[in-house]
């Protein structure tokens, strides 16, 4: 089944100042989420979730149909 995934302005943003590497590893963390749904917050989008990976974090909101990136961030 496809999910959606929407980003907020300040995700979009923060994606095209990240160094490539930096992006990828977003990218990929934002790939982790979708196939973990267990880690999704409950649906409706007063929730969130926060997922982190080495160097990078995600927060989220859900729906039924995807997710809906609030912010995201890396350290390297």
């Amino acid at each position: 089944m496809p999910y959606r995934v929407d980003l907020a302005s300040q995700v979009e943003e923060a994606l095209v100042e990240l160094p490539e590497r930096g992006r990828s590893e977003v990218m990929e963390l934002i790939a982790t989420a979708l196939v973990r749904r267990e880690s999704w917050p409950a649906p409706g989008g007063w929730d969130a979730a926060t997922l982190f990976g080495p160097r990078s974090w995600i927060t989220f909101a859900a729906y039924l149909d995807g997710i809906d990136l609030l912010d995201v961030g890396w350290t390297g």
